[in-house]
């Protein structure tokens, strides 16, 4: 089976009128990606990146509206300086000249996390990006950056207390909650896809991936292509999702 005769097959299967609507990513495996071929880690960084172009293309040519990626989190600043420092310059290149692209495809960027904390140059080629696509209409892709889930809940909670400091008094309810945290605008994630092989959620979206399916691959990130985006819909459309009730059967 050629390349191409195997993606038609595997189109084949995906029910258009049921995709998620909300796709998240743990982009896990670029540091072993580049061990295994002997190549500094800043090389599996680079070859994620091809990985991260294909599969924004495929999610925004199959219509699914949401598509989050974890980036960089929280706790990635324990790495040593240079790498560090590597990834931020992978960032503003991506940014840069990914935006055309994104216009063409009509893809609206976000980004979530405590973007405040990061480099000055990163925060001003965020801004650019974020303005210069807000226009756009179709798929929204959502960058996790500086990105912790306890962090999150700790943000919301304090936007809590604000308004109850201000207020006098606060009906805290889940909906209430959900309305503090970075994501309020999106709809929670149906599909939650990880990398690598690792079974762990590793502080992302913690409250909104309450109820996502979880499909995992042993496939390194730099080698995830549309295919395996294929596969993990595909997947997906195959279980009954009954939140916490007894489902159809």
């Amino acid at each position: 089976m050629t390349r191409e005769t195997g993606e038609a097959h595997l189109l084949a299967q995906i029910d258009l009128e049921r995709l998620p609507q909300h796709i998240a990513m743990i982009m896990d495996g670029n540091g072993r990606w580049a061990k295994k071929r002997h190549l500094p880690r800043i090389a599996g960084h680079r070859a994620g990146i091809r990985a991260v172009r294909q599969s924004v293309e495929t999610a925004a040519r199959l219509g699914v509206p949401y598509l989050t990626l974890y980036a960089f989190s929280l706790e990635n600043w324990k790495r040593p300086h240079t790498e560090i420092k590597l990834l931020m310059d992978l960032l503003r290149e991506y940014l840069k000249k990914e935006i055309a692209e994104l216009n063409r495809q009509n893809i609206r960027l976000g980004v979530i996390g405590r973007i405040e904390e990061l480099p000055k140059t990163v925060q001003k080629d965020l801004t650019n990006a974020l303005e210069k696509t807000g226009n756009n209409s179709g798929l929204r892709l959502t960058l996790a950056l500086n990105y912790g889930a306890r962090a999150e809940m700790v943000d919301a909670v304090r936007k809590l207390a604000e308004k109850l400091k201000s207020n006098g008094s606060v009906d805290i309810t889940e909906a209430m909650l959900s309305q503090c945290l970075y994501t309020r605008d999106m709809p929670d994630p149906d599909l939650l896809i990880r990398t690598s092989g690792e079974l762990r959620v590793s502080n992302f979206l913690l409250w909104q991936i309450a109820y996502a399916e979880i499909w995992v691959t042993e496939t390194l990130w730099p080698d995830f292509t549309q295919n395996d985006l294929f596969q993990a819909i595909i997947d997906y459309q195959k279980r009954e999702r009954r939140y916490g009730g007894l489902g159809l059967g």
